[in-house]
């Protein structure tokens, strides 16, 4: 019998019309922002392998002599048969000492609480006074003019969350390389420690790099970085070009993260995520072992289960808790259907000003099978990842996203324009926002 994640609170309900819309839905593309509602909506959730477990093969990940061909986004499948069973094994969980750490502490659990309203000790930082800020989160310079989003601070039950001092951040991070490594919502929490951070920081003693793979914001008087590494699936994949990954079909290396760990590797505090990029429907697997492009093809949720157990291989085998921190960060979830916090309305995230206060109110774009499966993982991890959790909390606030309020990256249509609420990004958040308190948590853990 499955078990509900630690962090889940309610089994989802799921509309009749999300169900009925969800079936139309066939692909997608995490960042393509018109097609951003689409992935959300993908039809696979809590699909299973179709191959029999009896057939399952067990396959080492990451060996020296893997594939010598890297993926980019160029790359294709010279044919495509159906999942063959294979399985990623890993490090031992037995073999590993400690108990596993949660972000969660005996006496308090700051992931239990509620949004308060706080104007006088929120937000963190302006929008404005932070140089690095994105246009796709910047929503009051996009035309938001209610502003109540960002001072929202959020309040465990029985305890108080560390509140936010940068010069201690700083202090905990001199000498060091702080890395997230992720997908978009990763680049946005990476963003808002970005400015959290800066401002005390003089600006002939920072700089920060271009936009690239790997992403570096230096900080000379602490000799430290605050880093962001584009790997939206964690293992290899042809999706790797952090701008040009708009592609028809998505394809992984389950077996190898590789490509990757070679530049997080020497961070000090790692912080990665992965949830959304896996709900676009089918995912294409060529494995390091196969050398003519013949590729397997496989549900989102069987597949991030194989990426995961690759990563997981290598958090299990290179990863000394006393010498690296690494955190997992849950599920960010989205808000696409107002009728599941307002019954009998038919809008989104669009013109939402305040936070849901139902207490445990868990929507559909928290997709539990899958964080029931990246329970199991980290589960087997112990004490060398913390886990992060911001489902719960972030479930609340149907107010904190961009909307329309936001850089899009082509045209908007006459259509769209008339109905803003058909293009709303219900996914990514707006800063200073929800991402920020994330960021509490990170520092009151570390």
């Amino acid at each position: 019998m499955s078990v509900t994640p630690r962090w889940s609170r309610k089994k989802s309900h799921f509309p009749l019309l999300a169900v009925l819309l969800l079936a139309f839905i066939t692909c997608s593309i995490l960042y393509n922002e018109f097609s951003i509602q689409q992935i959300h909506e993908s039809p696979d959730h809590g699909s299973t392998p179709t191959t029999p477990q009896t057939s399952f093969t067990y396959v080492k990940p990451n060996l020296p002599n893997g594939a010598s061909e890297v993926l980019d986004r160029f790359s294709s499948c010279n044919s495509t048969r159906n999942y063959s069973g294979k399985k990623i094994q890993w490090a031992d969980p037995g073999t590993e000492s400690g108990r596993r750490r949660s972000a969660r502490q005996e006496s308090c659990d700051v992931f239990s609480g509620k949004w308060v309203f706080d104007n006088q000790s929120y937000p963190l930082y302006k929008e404005s006074d932070c140089p690095y800020m994105s246009d796709q989160l910047a929503c009051h310079k996009h035309g938001r003019s209610d502003l109540q989003y960002q001072y929202w601070r959020w309040q465990p039950h029985n305890c108080n969350l560390k509140r936010w001092n940068v010069t201690e951040m700083w202090e905990k991070l001199r000498g060091k390389r702080l890395m997230f490594v992720g997908d978009s919502l990763n680049r946005g929490q990476w963003i808002s420690m970005v400015c959290l951070l800066q401002s005390v920081i003089p600006a002939d003693k920072k700089s920060m790099t271009p936009n690239a793979q790997l992403t570096i914001f230096r900080a000379e008087e602490y000799n430290a970085t605050v880093e962001f590494l584009w790997a939206p699936l964690l293992v290899e994949s042809n999706s790797d070009d952090p701008v040009n990954h708009r592609l028809s079909e998505r394809i992984i290396r389950p077996d190898s993260v590789l490509k990757h760990s070679s530049q997080w590797e020497h961070a000090d505090i790692l912080i990665f995520n992965s949830y959304l990029w896996w709900r676009q429907g089918p995912v294409k697997l060529l494995w390091s072992s196969e050398e003519n492009g013949n590729c397997e093809e496989l549900d989102g949720l069987g597949a991030m289960e194989l990426a995961m157990g690759a990563w997981a291989d290598w958090v299990a085998s290179k990863v000394i808790p006393q010498k690296k921190r690494v955190f997992f960060v849950t599920t960010s979830p989205t808000h696409f259907w107002s009728q599941e916090w307002e019954p009998g309305s038919e809008g989104n995230c669009y013109n939402q000003m305040r936070p849901i206060t139902l207490e445990g109110y868990w929507g559909s774009g928290s997709d539990l099978p899958t964080m029931r499966m990246v329970d199991k993982v980290l589960s087997g991890l112990g004490s060398k990842v913390s886990v992060i959790n911001i489902t719960q909390l972030s479930e609340y606030r149907k107010d904190g996203h961009p909307s329309i309020y936001r850089k899009f990256w082509e045209t908007l249509s006459p259509q769209q324009l008339a109905n803003p609420a058909s293009y709303s990004d219900c996914i990514h958040w707006c800063l200073p926002g929800v991402p920020d308190v994330w960021n509490e948590l990170i520092f009151h853990f570390l």
